[in-house]
C-alpha cells in the first residue's frame, strides 16, 4: 500500500506558476497510474490530470489543458504537477491519487489511495 503526501501549494498571483509534488512511500509510483484532482469550497472534486502506470499516456481536464503538465519522477519516487499561467479559478485543494488500474483515468473511481491535499490560492 502506498502513502501519498502533497507539497508545493501556496498563494500566487494570476499568471504565475507553481509546481506541486506528491511524495510516495511504501510502494513506488511506477507501480501505479497516478492522478491529480482538486476541490474548491462548495464544489465536487474535479479531475485535473493523470498519467498511466507505464508513463506513456497522460490525460488532462479541459480547464487545464495547455497550462498544466503532469510527470513522474521515478528516481525520487514522486509525482509532479507543473502549473503555469495560473488563474483565480484554479484556487482549490489539490490532491494526489494512485490507482492499481494501469490507465490514465479521468474520474475518481479507479483511484484507491489519496493524499491529504495541498492548498493552492491564486489571487487576481
Amino acid at each position: 500500500q502506498v502513502q501519498l503526501i502533497e507539497s508545493g501549494g501556496g498563494l500566487v498571483q494570476a499568471g504565475e506558476s507553481l509546481r506541486l509534488s506528491c511524495a510516495a512511500s511504501g510502494r513506488t509510483v511506477s507501480s501505479y497510474a497516478m492522478g491529480w484532482f482538486r476541490q474548491a469550497p462548495g464544489k465536487e472534486r474535479e479531475f485535473v490530470a493523470s498519467i498511466s502506470r507505464s508513463g506513456t499516456t497522460t490525460s488532462y481536464g479541459d480547464s487545464v489543458k495547455g497550462r498544466f503538465t503532469i510527470s513522474r519522477d521515478n528516481a525520487k519516487n514522486r509525482l509532479l504537477l507543473q502549473m503555469n499561467s495560473l488563474k483565480p479559478e484554479d484556487t482549490a485543494v489539490y490532491y494526489c491519487a494512485a490507482s492499481t488500474s494501469p490507465i490514465a483515468a479521468v474520474t475518481t473511481f479507479p483511484f484507491q489511495f489519496w493524499g491529504q491535499g495541498t492548498q493552492v490560492t491564486v489571487s487576481s
